[in-house]
C-alpha cells in the first residue's frame, strides 16, 4: 500500500504539489467560526512558569537541531541536509495553515517552531533521499516508492504514538504548555502528511530537473536494503502505549467535555488587539530571547568554523562494502565447521549454483579439479573482491610463487563496475601516478587537465606549455564528428559487386540504409557511407554520430542492421566480417588521417614574443625553423602517416588513461599535424595550430564508469552524458585533449630548440646523482616550472 502511494506521488509530482498547496492556501484563508484552542488570559503567576518552560524548550530544541545537522554532515554529504531543512519549513507552513483554520492565532506559532525542531525526525527525510539516490539515474521514481514502502509503516505508528503522547500536555492546566501541545500535535500530523505526499513529489521533481539540466548529484550511495525492518519488540511496545494513551484521552476528555467547551479564544485575541503595545510586541526583547540568541550564534560559529576537520566530505573515497550481512552471518556460522569433502562441496555448488557458503580453500579445491573455472568466479561469488582474492591464491600456487603478487594491490576497489564491462580474470589493479597540468586557458574557460603517466617531465613540460598560452588562451573548434565501422562483404562476381556499389552510392537508397541503421539506437545517427571495391569484395565504411559515447559498439550494432537491409536487395551478398579493416580501428591508416574518425578537432594559439623568450626560453624564429625541419620534413622522410608532430601520443595517452578511454586507440587518436609560423604586425609573435582528425573519445561506457576515471572526467566537467545536447561532453573532452597536445608541443619544441631536452629529462626522469651537472644547462628547466 505504501509503495503504491509512493509510486503515485513520484509519478504525478505536479498534481500532488498543486493539490497540497491549494489545500494549504484554502485552510489558511478560511474564516473560522469555531475554536478548538483555548487562549484564556494567563494568570500573573503563570507568566514566570511559562517563561522558564519556554526558555528551556527553545534551548533544548537548538541543541538538538545542532546535533542532528552535525550528524548529517558526518554521514558524508550536506546534500542530505537539504531534505531535512525542506521538511521543517514545509511542515511549519502547512501547520500554520491548519492552526489558522481551527481558529488559532498564527502569531503564537513562533513558540511552536522550537517544538518542530524537537519533534520532526530529519533522518526520515534523509533516508528517503538516500533511497532516491541509491540506484540508477533512471530509477528515481521506483526508488522513492521503494523507500516509502520501507519507511511508511514505522513512520505511521510513530506518528500515532507521538500525537497521543504530546496531546497529554493539553491536560496539564498550564496555559502556554496546553497551547504549545495543541500546536505540536497538529505539527506531527501535518509533518506526517507532508512526508507521505508533498515531500516525495517534490523530491522526485527536483531530482529529475537537476538530472536533466546536467547538475551534479551525488549518485554514489550504496543501495539500501528493503529488509531493514524495525525491531518487532519495540513496535509491540508502541502499539500497547498507543492503546493506553488513547484510553487516557477518552476518559479525561469525556468527563471534562462540558467544562472545557466552549473555548474562549475570541476574548483573549480581542484584548490583545486592543492593547496599545500589541502592535509592537514582536519587537520587544526579553531575557529569555537574549539567552536563546546567544546560544544559537555560539553553536552556528562552532558548526561552521571549529568542526570542519571532524567531518567526512564527499571528496573522500568511500570504502567499498566487501561483504553483505548474509555472507558475514554465514561466515561466522561456518567458522567452526568440520572439513567437507570435494564431493560435498560440489553438491552444494550444483544445488545453489553459487559458491558463497563455501570457504576459500574449498573453492580452490573445486578449481583444482576443474569443477569450477577460475575466470568464472565472479559469476558464482557475490563478493567480487573475494573472487579476486581466491584467483590470486590459485595463480600463486600454479606459478609456485605465492608472494609474486604481494606488491599488486587488489583490496578496496569497486569490482562490480569492472565485471562484465572492463576486464576479465581480474587479479588486482595497477595504480598509475596522476598529475595535473594547468590551468589551461581554453575558449575562455580555465581547465585543470589530469594526466596519468609514469614518464617523468611529461606533466611538467605540458604545464609549462599551459603557462605559455595562458595570456591569450587557446581557441578550439570541433569541425566533424563520426565513428566508423567498415565491414567487408563478398559477391559472386564483379558484376554484382559493382551493382551493389552503385546501389549504395545512390542518394535515394541512403535513407533506406539510414532508417535501418538509426533504428538500433537513440543516439546513433548515420551521416554517410563510403564504399570501396576490390575485385568481388566490397568494403563499406559506415560513419555515424554516437552522442557522448565513443560509439564502437553502437556503430557495430547499426552496421549489422544496415547490412541486413542491403542484403534484402542483394540476397547473394556474403558478409565476411563486421570489420574489414576499412574502419580503421587501432591501426595507423591513411583513411583515418584523410577522412577522420571520431572527433575532428582543430586548435590554435598566439604566443607573444616576450612569453616565448621568458617562459619557453627560446625564440620564435628557432621554433618555426625546427617545426619545419622536424615535424614536417622529418616526418615526410620517415614516411609517417598522421605523425607530423613532436609527441602528441604522449599527451593523448596520459589523458586517455586518466579519463578511462581505450589506450589502444592512441594509435589513431594521436594523428596530428603541428604548424608554426611568425605572426603579428612585425612577425615577432608565434602562431601555432594543432589539427587532430581522429580523436576517439567518450564520456560514458567502458572505463569512464570506474570511480577514479569518473572523478577525472568530473574534474573536466564532462562526466556522463549531456541530456540537453548529446555529444557535447565528448566533444568538449576532444577539444581539451587537442588543446593540451598544443601545450605539450610548444614546450617540447622549445626544449629541443634551446637544447634543454636532455637536461630536463635528467632532472625529472632520472636520478640526478647518477649524472654530473653541467654549468651551461644547470637548472634551466626548473626555472620554467614552479
Amino acid at each position: 500500500m505504501y509503495r503504491l502511494h509512493g509510486e503515485f506521488c513520484a509519478n504525478h509530482p505536479w498534481e500532488v504539489i498543486v493539490a497540497t498547496l491549494t489545500l494549504g492556501t484554502c485552510l489558511f484563508t478560511i474564516d473560522s467560526k469555531f475554536y478548538l484552542l483555548s487562549h484564556a488570559r494567563p494568570e500573573p503567576g503563570d507568566i514566570n512558569i511559562d517563561t522558564v518552560v519556554m526558555t528551556l524548550v527553545r534551548c533544548v530544541a537548538i541543541l538538538y537541531s545542532y546535533y542532528k545537522f552535525r550528524t548529517l554532515k558526518k554521514q558524508g554529504s550536506l546534500f542530505l541536509g537539504v531534505p531535512g531543512i525542506f521538511t521543517v519549513i514545509s511542515s511549519f507552513i502547512f501547520s500554520s495553515s491548519a492552526i489558522s483554520c481551527f481558529g488559532g492565532d498564527v502569531s503564537d506559532v513562533k513558540d511552536a517552531l522550537f517544538c518542530f525542531l524537537l519533534l520532526i525526525d530529519l533522518s526520515k527525510a534523509t533516508k528517503l533521499a538516500q533511497f532516491a539516490l541509491s540506484g540508477e539515474r533512471h530509477q528515481i521514481k521506483a526508488n522513492i516508492a521503494r523507500g516509502l514502502g520501507v519507511l511508511g509503516p514505522s513512520l505511521t505508528l510513530d506518528t500515532i504514538v507521538e500525537t497521543l503522547l504530546i496531546s497529554v500536555g493539553t491536560l496539564s492546566g498550564i496555559r502556554r504548555l496546553e497551547l504549545l501541545c495543541y500546536f505540536a500535535s497538529v505539527s506531527v500530523i501535518v509533518n506526517y502528511i507532508v512526508f507521505m505526499s508533498f515531500y516525495p513529489a517534490c523530491l522526485s521533481l527536483v531530482l529529475e530537473l537537476y538530472d536533466n539540466f546536467g547538475s551534479k548529484i551525488p549518485w554514489d550511495f550504496n543501495k539500501i536494503s528493503e529488509d531493514e525492518k524495525p525491531n518487532p519488540v519495540i513496535q509491540r511496545v508502541k502499539i500497547i502505549m498507543s492503546a493506553g494513551l488513547a484510553i487516557v484521552h477518552l476518559q479525561n476528555r469525556w468527563t471534562d467535555k462540558e467544562e472545557n467547551m466552549p473555548l474562549i479564544i475570541e476574548e483573549y485575541n480581542n484584548e490583545m488587539k486592543d492593547s496599545p503595545s500589541s502592535y509592537f510586541h514582536y519587537f520587544r526583547v526579553s531575557a529569555d530571547q537574549i539567552v536563546v540568541f546567544i546560544l544559537l550564534v555560539a553553536l552556528t560559529v562552532k558548526f561552521m568554523f571549529f568542526e570542519e576537520e571532524d567531518f567526512v566530505t564527499d571528496t573522500e573515497p568511500k570504502p567499498v562494502p566487501v561483504k553483505s550481512k548474509k555472507l558475514e552471518k554465514i561466515a561466522a556460522v561456518e567458522e567452526n565447521r568440520e572439513g567437507r569433502s570435494k564431493e560435498e562441496c560440489l553438491d552444494i555448488f550444483k544445488r545453489d549454483n553459487a559458491l558463497d557458503i563455501l570457504h576459500d580453500d574449498e573453492i580452490e579445491s573445486l578449481i583444482g579439479v576443474g569443477s569450477v573455472s577460475s575466470h568464472t568466479l565472479e559469476k558464482y561469488v557475490e563478493d567480487k573482491e573475494r573472487a579476486v582474492k581466491i584467483r590470486r591464491i590459485v595463480l600463486g600456487k600454479q606459478l609456485k610463487k605465492l608472494n609474486v603478487l604481494r606488491k599488486l594491490p587488489y583490496e578496496h576497489y569497486d569490482y562490480d563496475k569492472v565485471y562484465g564491462a572492463c576486464c576479465e580474470n581480474v587479479i588486482g589493479y595497477v595504480p598509475v601516478p596522476l598529475g595535473i597540468a594547468g590551468p589551461l586557458n581554453l575558449d575562455g574557460e580555465t581547465i585543470q587537465v589530469p594526466m596519468a603517466t609514469t614518464e617523468g617531465c611529461l606533466v611538467a613540460s605540458t604545464n609549462r606549455g599551459c603557462r605559455a598560452v595562458a595570456a591569450r588562451g587557446v581557441i578550439s573548434r570541433l569541425v566533424d564528428d563520426g565513428m566508423t565501422r567498415g565491414p567487408v562483404v563478398r559477391f559472386e562476381n564483379i558484376d554484382k559487386s559493382a551493382a551493389a556499389l552503385k546501389w549504395i552510392n545512390d542518394p535515394h537508397n541512403f535513407d533506406r540504409i539510414k532508417n535501418s541503421f538509426d533504428s538500433t539506437s537513440r543516439f546513433a545517427k548515420l551521416t554517410k557511407v563510403q564504399v570501396k571495391i576490390a575485385g568481388r569484395l566490397l568494403y563499406i565504411r559506415f560513419v555515424a554520430t554516437t552522442g557522448d559515447a565513443m560509439g564502437m559498439n553502437m556503430v557495430s550494432k547499426g552496421t549489422e542492421a544496415a547490412l541486413n537491409r542491403i542484403q534484402q536487395n542483394f540476397p547473394d551478398m556474403e558478409i565476411l566480417s563486421l570489420s574489414g579493416n576499412y574502419c580503421a580501428d587501432k591501426k595507423a591508416t591513411a583513411v583515418n588521417w584523410i577522412e577522420g574518425r571520431g572527433k575532428y578537432v582543430v586548435c590554435e594559439a598566439v604566443i607573444a614574443a616576450e612569453d616565448v623568450r621568458t617562459i619557453l626560453k627560446t625564440s620564435v624564429a628557432a621554433m618555426v625553423d625546427l617545426n619545419i625541419s622536424k615535424n614536417l620534413i622529418g616526418s615526410a622522410v620517415a614516411g609517417s602517416i598522421g605523425g607530423f608532430n613532436a609527441h602528441a601520443a604522449n599527451i593523448v595517452t596520459a589523458v586517455y588513461i586518466a579519463t578511462g578511454q581505450d589506450p589502444a586507440q592512441v594509435v589513431t587518436s594521436a594523428n596530428c599535424i603541428t604548424l608554426m609560423e611568425p605572426t603579428g604586425s612585425t612577425n615577432e609573435d608565434l602562431y601555432i595550430s594543432v589539427t587532430m582528425p581522429s580523436v576517439e573519445v567518450g564520456t560514458v561506457g567502458g572505463g569512464t564508469q570506474l570511480p577514479a576515471q569518473s572523478s577525472c572526467l568530473e574534474l573536466l566537467d564532462v562526466q556522463g552524458s549531456n541530456r540537453l545536447q548529446p555529444g557535447r561532453n565528448a566533444g568538449k573532452l576532444a577539444r581539451i585533449i587537442c588543446a593540451t597536445v598544443l601545450a605539450g608541443e610548444l614546450s617540447l619544441m622549445a626544449a629541443l630548440a634551446s637544447g634543454h631536452l636532455v637536461r630536463s629529462h635528467l632532472k625529472h626522469n632520472r636520478s640526478a646523482q647518477c649524472f654530473p651537472s653541467s654549468p651551461r644547462n644547470k637548472n634551466v628547466f626548473s626555472n620554467t616550472y614552479p
